[in-house]
């Protein structure tokens, strides 16, 4: 198995694991809890998650931004488990961008 394939095989497994903890008990579970909590709960971590991210790289290691990074990913994963959106529509979506430039996709948006 390639390196690409381990990581959408990881992020996938991620992504069942965090859709199995809706209507968990959010006490045993932290993922539980913001399902339980709602969306603006998962909106507000997502936000603190990337400040962190942007605090990371702007002060600390590479380490560090990988770790914020995790947590990033992580929440935002929540957020799609949520809505609806699994991984390989994100995948999708990005690889429908493959050959434009970041102002045609950008134009092709408004």
């Amino acid at each position: 198995m390639s390196e690409s394939e381990k990581t959408a095989h990881f992020l996938d497994q991620l992504y069942k694991t965090i859709e199995s903890r809706k209507g968990a008990d959010p006490s045993e579970s932290y993922t539980a809890s913001l399902f339980d909590e709602g969306l603006g709960k998962m909106t507000r971590k997502i936000g603190e998650e990337a400040t962190e991210v942007i605090i990371a790289a702007l002060r600390e290691t590479p380490q560090h931004v990988i770790s914020e990074s995790a947590d990033l990913l992580y929440h935002l994963l929540i957020l799609w488990a949520e809505q609806g959106i699994r991984p390989e529509d994100v995948m999708d979506e990005l690889e429908s961008r493959t050959g434009q430039t970041g102002i045609e996709e950008k134009e092709s948006r408004e």
